[in-house]
């Protein structure tokens, strides 16, 4: 969840009131934390994720072994909505307590700080106090990170930190001097603990999960999510280290190698709504899976589609119709005689070279104040051309006529996100909403209406929400998807740190 980079994705993050903690030792002989939840009748919705150039930030907030090994570390997980999941940690000698978000999209632990004296956030939330720890080390070196609805900044410092029964011994953190925004005033957690690379920790901080590697604390480098989608049961999930519960899910997992450490990144293949392909991944994209992010992330080309099938309402966007409009006619043209897809922009003049969000563009509009302002909308004009070619080269394949092509993208039109990226479905229509599916490997992944919608409050005032929301991230670093909760809830998640490869199983 954290960034690197700088502002960030769109990801709905649900936050709740924990209720008491409760620590229990299984009859298989592992610790377990247990957590316990309760519902709540309101909702605030917090954003954040990562750039538009693939800079991760704040978004809402298992392999091999068996259970009986000792070296295995099962941490039991809060789920709230099937939204967001929380588990408990201490740091420190004696323990100070802290409920973070486990975030495989992020590699720094922070929590707020005891000398956070400027932030109301730091008020409503534990606060690490170093001189009650007799195991604190000073460290003091300055960090911060960015995310799109606020911050956090303060500085390093070191004690043992334990996570389930496991002690991680001198282990690097921030502790949070500032947290500005209603994104952590807001929130029920405390801090977050990063379970990403080393590649992407600020301050190239050794993160938690590589100490417990390179302190001997598990004997297998591998880690893995279950989370309960069944918002009416006490346990949330289980995030097991060193291992992975065989009751957490059915059948064999499908592994794809990690292709860019820093997020858990891997190629994934097409992209189909109802069994039928979108066009746009066939040719393969990149996806990250990301504990931190409640919702599934991907292009707005697709996401606009995905919403557009399952009917989900967004916000009329006028410069897409004006695009359709003025230069539908050229772009169908240009698509039936052949031309490439992805130059067909640059030679009708709405984008720059083969894309119009090239560096030096995006530069240039930094730069050059007086002109910020056209070249904003020359690249919004750029991005909806690219959309709209998309759309009728799909329809295109399908050989269907130029007025029903342009029927259709027109109503794509309409259902482009709104702002914040979250679009509303009818609750009662998800009988006969289609199943939207991902390749990854040699397998197809597939989400049901029901597993891809969230449900927020109670009958008769209950409202349903899109799992999918749009995040464009350009190439080279995308396309991108981020398989977030609502991907993960429904299949179980091995992170394999020692072969550098993710895996996915149907979540039992």
């Amino acid at each position: 969840m954290g960034t690197r980079y700088g502002a960030c994705l769109t990801a709905l993050c649900l936050l709740l009131l924990l209720s008491p903690m409760v620590f229990s030792v299984s009859n298989d002989g592992l610790p377990r934390v247990g957590i316990k939840k309760r519902k709540l009748d309101q909702i605030n919705q917090v954003f954040g994720g990562i750039d538009s150039n693939g800079a991760h930030s704040t978004r809402n907030y298992r392999l091999g072994g068996k259970l009986g090994d000792s070296d295995i570390d099962i941490i039991a997980l809060k789920n709230y909505l099937d939204a967001q999941y929380f588990g408990e940690i201490s740091i420190g000698s004696p323990p100070q307590k802290f409920t973070v978000i486990f975030d495989t999209g992020s590699s720094n632990l922070w929590v707020p700080s005891a000398r956070c004296y400027f932030s109301l956030a730091c008020y409503l939330h534990p606060k690490y106090k170093s001189r009650y720890s007799s195991t604190y080390k000073r460290n003091g070196t300055s960090a911060a990170i960015r995310y799109g609805t606020g911050s956090i900044s303060g500085y390093f410092s070191t004690d043992n930190v334990k996570v389930g029964d496991l002690v991680v011994k001198d282990q690097d953190f921030i502790e949070a001097t500032r947290e500005p925004g209603i994104t952590f005033l807001a929130a029920k957690f405390d801090g977050i603990l990063g379970l990403g690379f080393q590649e992407i920790s600020v301050g190239k901080a050794v993160p938690v999960w590589y100490n417990m590697v390179n302190q001997g604390l598990v004997k297998k480098a591998v880690f893995s999510f279950w989370f309960n989608r069944n918002a009416k049961e006490e346990e949330g999930g289980e995030l097991v280290f060193g291992g992975v519960d065989p009751k957490h899910f059915k059948g064999v997992h499908t592994y794809v190698p990690v292709t860019h450490k820093g997020y858990w990144q891997f190629d994934m293949g097409d992209v189909l709504v109802g069994g039928e392909t979108t066009g746009f991944c066939s040719g393969g994209c990149s996806a990250i899976a990301d504990s931190g992010t409640s919702l599934l992330a991907g292009p707005a080309t697709i996401i606009t589609q995905i919403n557009h099938a399952i009917g989900a309402s967004g916000v009329v966007s006028q410069e897409c119709k004006s695009v359709v409009s003025e230069y539908g006619k050229t772009i169908l043209a240009l698509l039936e005689s052949k031309a490439a897809p992805q130059q067909i922009c640059s030679q009708i003049g709405l984008c720059s070279l083969d894309g119009g969000r090239d560096v030096s563009m995006i530069i240039e509009s930094v730069v050059d104040k007086h002109n910020e302002a056209s070249n904003g909308m020359h690249d919004e004009m750029c991005r909806v051309c690219e959309m709209a070619v998309v759309w009728m080269q799909n329809q295109v394949r399908r050989n269907e006529t130029a007025e029903r092509i342009f029927d259709y993208i027109n109503k794509l039109c309409d259902r482009l996100p709104s702002p914040m990226g979250e679009s509303a479905v009818d609750c009662n229509s998800l009988a006969t909403m289609p199943n939207v599916s991902f390749t990854i490997g040699d397998k197809t992944f597939e989400l049901t209406p029901q597993q891809y919608v969230l449900k927020i409050g109670e009958a008769p005032v209950t409202q349903c929400i899109s799992g999918f929301t749009a995040f464009d991230v350009p190439p080279p670093r995308g396309p991108l998807w981020i398989l977030g909760d609502v991907f993960m809830g429904h299949y179980h998640t091995v992170f394999d740190y020692e072969k550098l490869r993710v895996g996915f199983a149907e979540a039992a």
